[in-house]
């Protein structure tokens, strides 16, 4: 066994060799090519750190600062000035098409969309909803909840249901869990499916029994029972 080793090593010695030459006379000959690989890469990085810092820090402060009135009239419900400004300020509507890049352009997409779902302008609520691109777990139902919400108003209740199961799934918390679920057994109800309701709401009083909703529970199975049966 000992002899078969040492037998083997100088063959293994050999075969690295070949593959270290191998891989010289590889980069020998396509120094130019992966030298000028090599620079590229550098300049994109030097590219993208300097636009980071020289062009979307500062875009992204100045939208910040623009944003800020808006924010306030979002929070005293003036959604009208929310989106369109004051004429000093630029509104939700500005930030989003002067300051695209921008993450406030982004937040600003989630704030529109509730202003106009508030202002019973449904389409545009759900098209700027859309838009938002929401990385935050806590935030993610209530986006989908606010797109179902816009598609009931529309009478659109497929849709409505499809979005409130995805809100209610979206993350397990004790808050928005328990609320959408409850929305979507309304649906449920309107379309006339019954049973799905209750067993929506006799889940909602297993897993969430603290919820708000969970306290009106047995009401509402009660009264689709009854309606269940005709």
């Amino acid at each position: 066994m000992s002899k078969k080793k040492k037998d083997t090593q100088p063959e293994q010695l050999e075969n690295v060799e070949n593959v270290l030459t191998r891989t010289e006379q590889f980069i020998e000959n396509n120094q130019k090519i992966i030298t000028s690989v090599v620079l590229g890469i550098v300049i994109l990085v030097g590219a993208y750190l300097l636009f980071n810092r020289y062009y979307m820090k500062p875009m992204e402060n100045e939208a910040k600062n623009q944003m800020f009135r808006a924010e306030q009239y979002f929070a005293r419900d003036s959604f009208r000035l929310a989106l369109q400004g004051d004429g000093n300020y630029l509104g939700f509507n500005d930030i989003i098409e002067e300051y695209g890049m921008t993450q406030s352009s982004n937040l600003a997409q989630y704030y529109a969309g509730i202003s106009h779902l508030r202002l019973g302008n449904y389409d545009q609520a759900i098209e700027h909803l859309k838009e938002f691109d929401v990385n935050d777990k806590i935030i993610e139902p209530e986006k989908l909840g606010a797109i179902g919400n816009a598609y009931l108003e529309k009478g659109n209740q497929e849709e409505a249901l499809d979005y409130f199961e995805k809100a209610m799934n979206a993350d397990d918390n004790a808050f928005t869990t328990p609320l959408y679920m409850s929305k979507a057994a309304f649906v449920y109800e309107q379309m006339g499916e019954y049973q799905e309701a209750i067993d929506l709401f006799q889940k909602l009083k297993r897993k969430y029994p603290n919820s708000a909703q969970s306290q009106q529970a047995d009401k509402n199975i009660a009264r689709l029972k009854v309606l269940a049966q005709g």
